[in-house]
């Protein structure tokens, strides 16, 4: 360890009795520790949380030769040479991984050859493949209490040789967030700074940025995204705008909010105004062209008109009225006069027989069952009145109500 390492580093603890925080894994840690074979575990929590720290003191603990991999920079050609020889891998990002990478790990887990530590920012269940995920105990892990930051803040300023007043500390600790590594880095650079400048009041006024500062790879991120939506959903533009400046000012990458405008527009408001989900994609092409910071310009736009649009999510119903029925009663055999009839042998079947092409009817339309026959008489989409579904669904409902 050298004095030109960063704080956290210099920090990381190199035994379980110095790990800050966790308090509610304490009992199951010791269980890892002592058992005869360490499992392989996934851990997940939000940044600074100690999540590397931990799979390394795992993974020592559980000895033999330690590999420890960040995924943005292990390709599968890289891994296959590097783990020859290996026991436990410690692998950072797993969520980095694509589905195709992740099936690699599985028969080296299946079998017991590797032991694997692996840390993750986001929700398992949607970052890790179920395969992946049924081969892995999952650890959850919390942003550090304010008193185990300041309790760290404390050692780093003693292991710096400074002297941090407590209302310094206890204010880096707010700002910190929870996070272990931010906070030892804000009191390296607190106690970089004169001693007669360490006040409370030039520490806040020299480190402006911490205050706006959001996790955007943790639940934050996906806090301030649920309330944008929930606020469009609600048609409150300025609630809409206010969580969109949340999310930029802290940093989150305007691709994502993209998608959930672009989800917003066919969920919520729908065919209520079917111009919103053109709008949304317009939006992301705006935002990929012009660049950021200008980019918060159509994004705003976009949430406000999503937010002032008429409502109606009644083609998100339908799908998964659909979807239930699939999945409760399995897919049906489409109807032979809906199949294509590709060979001499399925003409013979009767695929295609009695088929009614609809543009050789008048208003291109003519009576014709497309359901299963098991499933006929089931109503899927139920039209609201509500903007201009209305105006979309009268064709079909005067049909209908003809055919009645």
């Amino acid at each position: 360890m050298t004095l030109c390492q960063p704080l956290p580093e210099r920090m990381r603890p190199t035994e379980l009795a110095s790990f800050v925080g966790q308090t509610h894994l304490s009992e199951r840690l010791q269980t890892l520790m002592a058992a005869p074979r360490l499992p392989s575990l996934l851990l997940f929590g939000p940044p600074g949380c100690g999540k590397s720290t931990l799979a390394l003191l795992l993974a020592r603990a559980r000895g033999g030769v330690v590999l420890r991999l960040s995924a943005p920079e292990a390709g599968l050609q890289q891994l296959r040479r590097r783990l020859s020889g290996v026991d436990v891998l410690v692998l950072d990002e797993l969520h980095r991984f694509s589905k195709a990478q992740q099936d690699f790990f599985l028969p080296l887990l299946e079998s017991g050859e590797l032991t694997m530590i692996a840390t993750t920012t986001e929700n398992p269940s949607f970052s890790v493949t179920r395969q992946l995920l049924s081969r892995l105990h999952v650890l959850r892990l919390r942003p550090l209490g304010r008193q185990e930051l300041t309790d760290l803040g404390k050692r780093g300023a003693g292991e710096l040789g400074a002297n941090l007043p407590d209302e310094v500390l206890d204010f880096l600790a707010t700002a910190a967030h929870g996070d272990a590594r931010t906070m030892l880095n804000l009191v390296e650079h607190a106690a970089s700074l004169p001693e007669d400048k360490r006040s409370l009041d030039h520490v806040r006024a020299v480190l402006p940025e911490i205050l706006s500062r959001h996790d955007k790879d943790g639940d934050s991120h996906y806090e301030y995204a649920s309330a944008l939506i929930k606020s469009i959903r609600g048609s409150d533009p300025d609630a809409a705008l206010y969580y969109l400046a949340c999310l930029l000012e802290g940093g989150e990458d305007p691709r994502f909010i993209c998608r959930r405008l672009i989800l917003s527009a066919s969920e919520d408001v729908g065919l209520a105004d079917p111009a919103a989900l053109p709008l949304a994609v317009a939006c992301q092409q705006a935002v990929e062209f012009v660049g950021m910071p200008e980019g918060y310009i159509p994004l705003a736009e976009t949430a406000v008109y999503l937010a002032l649009a008429r409502k109606s999510n009644s083609t998100y119903a339908a799908y998964a009225n659909a979807a239930r029925e699939v999945k409760v009663n399995g897919p049906q055999a489409v109807p032979l006069h809906l199949r294509n009839a590709s060979t001499k042998l399925q003409r013979e079947w009767g695929y295609g027989k009695d088929y009614k092409y609809p543009h050789n009817f008048p208003n291109a339309w003519v009576e014709q069952e497309y359901l299963p026959p098991s499933v006929k008489t089931r109503i899927f989409y139920q039209p609201k009145d509500n903007g201009e579904e209305p105006r979309l669904t009268q064709w079909t409902r005067r049909l209908k109500k003809n055919m009645g």
